[in-house]
């Protein structure tokens, strides 16, 4: 079986890489990288794309016996992030050695949180939903893009210098994250 349905994303990026995801297939290319590089890439990481297709399709199902929250639980998450959030910002912010303009809260369908070069920051309200070293991991990364708007090994110093226990908190969410994002999206 050949893989035929794969989206591609040109950037001025280096290298080809893949995903899977909701979306499918995506591979992102170098500008100049052809039609015929991308199609042997793609056939290459057959295996690979199939494997990791599979694995997605199975936490989907498994996913699918999870209740959807209804728009009210989602407000009190809201709600609730509001005023915890805020505090935890204003908690490291100074232990970064930070500042940060406004903070939003947000039912986001992918992110857990992001920093504006301007330095507004944005939290996703399912957060709440999550054990708090984890909502203080994402703090943590967001303040430290403050410094650092990349992800580089400066920046996970940094993150690592006032968050040691970042990695253990990141897996959490790299592994639970998508059943708290069912739960909003049914996605």
């Amino acid at each position: 079986m050949t893989l035929t349905e794969y989206n591609v994303i040109r950037s001025s990026r280096k290298t080809l890489s893949v995903q899977v995801d909701a979306r499918g297939v995506t591979v992102r290319a170098p500008m100049q990288t052809t039609d015929a590089q991308i199609k042997a890439f793609v056939a290459k990481n057959q295996a690979w794309i199939e494997k990791s297709l599979a694995q997605y399709e199975a936490r989907r199902a498994a996913l699918s016996d999870l209740p959807l929250l209804t728009e009210e639980e989602i407000r009190a998450l809201a709600e609730q992030a509001v005023k915890v959030i805020p505090e935890r910002v204003q908690y490291y912010a100074p232990k970064v050695g930070v500042t940060y303009g406004r903070i939003t809260i947000r039912n986001q369908r992918s992110k857990w949180g992001s920093c504006s070069g301007k330095g507004n920051l944005n939290f996703n309200c399912l957060l709440m939903l999550a054990p708090p070293e984890v909502l203080d991991s994402v703090v943590v990364h967001e303040l430290c893009h403050r410094k650092e708007m990349n992800h580089s090994d400066r920046f996970y110093a940094e993150v690592l210098r006032v968050f040691p226990d970042y990695w253990k908190w990141d897996k959490w969410l790299k592994e639970n994250g998508a059943a708290l994002m069912y739960r909003m999206t049914g996605r």
